[in-house]
């Protein structure tokens, strides 16, 4: 794994659906963010030299039994702290304040009143301004050295600060877009209260990952599983730049691509880059493999698995190609990216949604050590660092695939009979949202085929027993969290028809209008 050089803020996670965004947030303001457990001991936060630390929300009580606390030990070294809701709280609790129910809960938008508009984290924002709160207990009196400087009806401590030690929180959530002025404020604290400066950006990010990369390989021969995706294209231009020639991209065609991926890949990745590219056809060893595979976990690992297999024989072909007797690939490259390393309950103490590709299929016998260079970033960060790598804007703003592509968007065993449907509906998917130029609103539209679900319907004057496809349109900004994108009607209605009429094996269109949480982007 390759490390950014620069020094995290840590966001210390106490169960909040929010602590994700607030890494995020951070790094809107240029400054580099990691997430790490609450449960992690103080000696270990300090370990990676943090230049700040934030405490995010959560669901508890401090004074409930069992409820995660904060070290009052994290206040004596020194380092710049920020807490948020329950961080807030646990934070006032852990330096002698007092934190206790208030008989008025406040959730949802709600005013606070800034009590002394020169305060670090508040200058430069209203009196009066409309924040989120998510609270039933409350700071009802503040530390020592602490000076209250905002209030709301239910938070007679509404925020506070203590500039000599560095120290600041508020109740509200500042990371949520409903509070108004809440990126500001926190931009407050990282410049400066905690005199953080705002370099993390996608110049820096490719500086220092060039410099690690070469650190790390040196001039040994590098392969890079390329999907066509942006994290695996992105990733690839990296190690490019870093290794030169010394890197093979190796596109695998499992059988489960959408229709025309292959193509677009041979031809338009090679031009716009320059790579060496091998294409390995193994969609046979892919198919046999999942012949049977229901469970959405197994499907996922299996692929993994065989990826890595097949890369080893490509590996084996590359080497003899390039006549290096003696030389071996030792590298692999993967476009890793911060949510996988989340959703798969690395980095952060917290559960295993589902295992990526990537990160929890990969198999213990691995004979290739990893180059991950987009491991601690979010999509657009990607995004912003393709783009500025000079590649075409069409791949850089491709919609997020799933490395095991297809497989995972049918709910039900692999087949190719299936997976033609499956090809046949998602292009025209594609090609409807493509001209009616929503592809720029939306973040991802996964198109499922229902495989093991029938339903009556009426086609030709005839009764039929189809297959339904669900489309998942959603908006997001790092796939953390997202919610279902509104289609205007004649989108939906001209995709629903073609599908029925050109797809014969399917004779219904539903539409999944879930947010994530409770729902993930894909369905397995």
């Amino acid at each position: 794994m390759t490390t950014p050089t620069h020094r995290p803020v840590l966001v210390v996670d106490f169960g909040a659906q929010y602590a994700q965004l607030i890494a995020r947030r951070v790094r809107e303001a240029r400054v580099y963010s990691e997430i790490v457990p609450s449960t992690m001991p103080v000696e270990e936060m300090l370990a990676k030299d943090p230049v700040a630390v934030i405490l995010s929300g959560g669901p508890s009580s401090v004074y409930a039994e069992g409820a995660p606390q904060v070290d009052p030990a994290l206040f004596t070294t020194g380092v710049p702290t920020f807490g948020i809701c329950y961080g807030f709280q646990a934070m006032a609790a852990a330096l002698g304040g007092e934190v206790r129910q208030t008989g008025l809960s406040e959730f949802g938008r709600t005013e606070l009143r800034v009590t002394d508009p020169l305060s670090a984290i508040f200058h430069g924002t209203p009196r009066e301004q409309s924040v989120w709160m998510s609270h039933g207990d409350a700071v009802h009196s503040a530390p020592e050295g602490f000076r209250v400087v905002a209030v709301t009806d239910g938070a007679p401590v509404a925020a506070f600060e203590d500039r000599a030690r560095r120290l600041a929180g508020v109740q509200f959530h500042p990371e949520v877009l409903h509070s108004e002025h809440g990126q500001q404020v926190l931009e407050h604290f990282l410049h400066d209260v905690a005199g953080i400066q705002p370099t993390w950006t996608s110049e820096s990010v490719i500086e220092e990952q060039v410099e690690s990369i070469r650190a790390q390989v040196g001039d040994k021969l590098v392969i890079c599983g390329l999907s066509g995706g942006v994290d695996s294209a992105v990733a690839a231009a990296l190690v490019h730049k870093a290794v030169g020639d010394n890197l093979t991209c190796v596109f695998v065609d499992h059988g489960l691509l959408r229709k025309g991926e292959r193509e677009q890949v041979e031809t338009d990745y090679v031009a716009a880059t320059g790579i060496r590219l091998k294409v390995v056809d193994a969609s046979e060893r892919f198919l046999r493999k999942l012949d049977g595979v229901t469970d959405p976990e197994e499907k996922r690992k299996i692929i993994g698995r065989l990826f890595i297999r097949v890369f080893e024989d490509a590996a084996r072909e590359v080497v003899e190609e390039a006549g290096a007797h003696g030389q071996q690939v030792e590298f692999l490259v993967q476009g890793t990216l911060y949510p996988d390393v989340v959703e798969s309950g690395g980095g952060t103490g917290t559960a295993n949604i589902k295992s990526h590709h990537n990160v929890g299929g990969l198999p213990d016998d691995l004979q290739f050590s990893l180059v991950e260079p987009l491991r601690a970033l979010f999509k657009d960060e990607v995004r912003a660092v393709g783009a500025e790598l000079g590649l075409p804007t069409a791949m850089v703003m491709r919609h997020p695939f799933p490395g095991p592509g297809l497989a995972i968007r049918i709910v039900g065993a692999v087949s190719r009979e299936r997976l033609a449907i499956l090809r046949e509906a998602d292009a025209i998917v594609r090609e409807e949202t493509a001209a009616a130029g929503l592809d720029s609103s939306i973040w991802q539209l996964p198109v499922v085929l229902l495989a093991d679900v029938r339903s009556v319907g009426v086609q030709g004057d005839g009764r039929t027993y189809g297959h339904p496809i669900v489309l998942r349109p959603v908006s997001s900004e790092d796939a953390m969290t997202a919610d279902w994108s509104r289609l205007p009607y004649d989108v939906l209605a001209r995709i629903s028809t073609r599908i029925t009429n050109e797809v014969r094996e399917v004779n219904r269109v539903v539409l999944d209008i879930t947010s994530k949480p409770p729902g993930t982007i894909e369905w397995e």
